[in-house]
């Protein structure tokens, strides 16, 4: 069981080259992943994300990715020949104009004019650079992963506990259940004495609307999806990766429970269900951060 919430760094430090990566995780339906990394990884996203895919399958992810390149690469520079043509053009001009001025117009002075000379964006990381960035991510996730799975492991050991409350809570109905329809014909019997002035009442009539009542009040069924439901919910929490499906199962949790207050005609299982519903809201807040 993992957490969607963690964080980890990795560094990848060699001779000329230092790569830098961290990666941060939260809550999120889907898997989404944000990258910050440097223009010249931009051929490389796809690569980058497939990379945290494989070791990630849900949350929003961001990645920060940090490089030194210390290697001796010469800077390409190429001449803006154009602009170059241009100021030749307005110096001669100006020459014309004023010909007591003197000339110093040489290769050397035409490039020191501004941006007559620029300097070569690279074309893209080569594959020394890329696999320093590899061996920084793979060990950020490392990290992250960790975290994950120690939050997990708490997350485990918190919905297993609400899970037994749960259990107990729906012990406490289904024991509770079978007194509601005696109690039912006890409050209805009593009542028709009452009305009649000590007449016994028809045990046939009391039998048939005893019956009615408890057909209207069953919990029989809700009870038994109950008890399955949380069945599948503990053997869920042994594996990975089920947070959907944990997710999806809370709402078949808190339908059964709606059915059972809404069918209940007694005050203490009325007072059980709202206490059960309680803790599964409890509990569906916290498989929110389950991967």
């Amino acid at each position: 069981m993992l957490s969607m919430t963690g964080y980890g760094r990795g560094e990848y430090r060699g001779e000329d080259i230092e790569a830098v990566c961290e990666v941060r995780s939260v809550n999120n339906r889907y898997l989404d992943i944000s990258l910050k990394m440097p223009k010249l990884f931009l051929s490389r996203e796809d690569a980058v994300r497939a990379l945290v895919r494989e070791r990630v399958a849900r949350g929003h992810v961001d990645v920060f990715v940090t490089v030194k390149d210390k290697r001796e690469n010469p800077a390409g520079l190429s001449p803006d020949l154009r602009l170059a043509a241009s100021y030749v053009a307005a110096a001669q001009a100006l020459k014309s104009a004023f010909p007591s001025l003197a000339d110093d117009l040489t290769l050397t002075a035409v490039l020191r004019w501004p941006d007559v000379l620029k300097q070569e964006e690279p074309a893209g990381a080569d594959e020394v650079l890329f696999g320093a960035l590899k061996s920084a991510l793979s060990d950020a996730l490392d990290a992250l992963n960790a975290m994950r799975a120690a939050e997990g492991k708490k997350l485990k050991a918190d919905l297993l506990a609400r899970a037994e409350v749960i259990g107990g809570l729906v012990e406490k109905i289904a024991a509770r259940a079978p007194r509601v329809a005696e109690e039912y014909r006890e409050k209805l019997a009593a009542r028709v004495r009452e009305y009649l002035d000590g007449v016994k009442p028809d045990e046939s009539r009391l039998l048939t609307e005893m019956a009615a009542f408890s057909d209207r009040c069953s919990i029989d069924e809700e009870l038994t999806r109950l008890r399955s439901h949380l069945a599948q919910f503990k053997a869920f929490c042994e594996e990975d990766g089920t947070g959907k499906k944990t997710d999806f199962l809370i709402q078949e949790f808190n339908r059964e429970a709606n059915t059972i207050c809404s069918k209940s005609n007694d005050v203490e299982i009325t007072r059980l269900g709202l206490e059960l519903k309680n803790e599964i809201e409890k509990v569906r807040e916290q498989v929110q951060n389950l991967e």
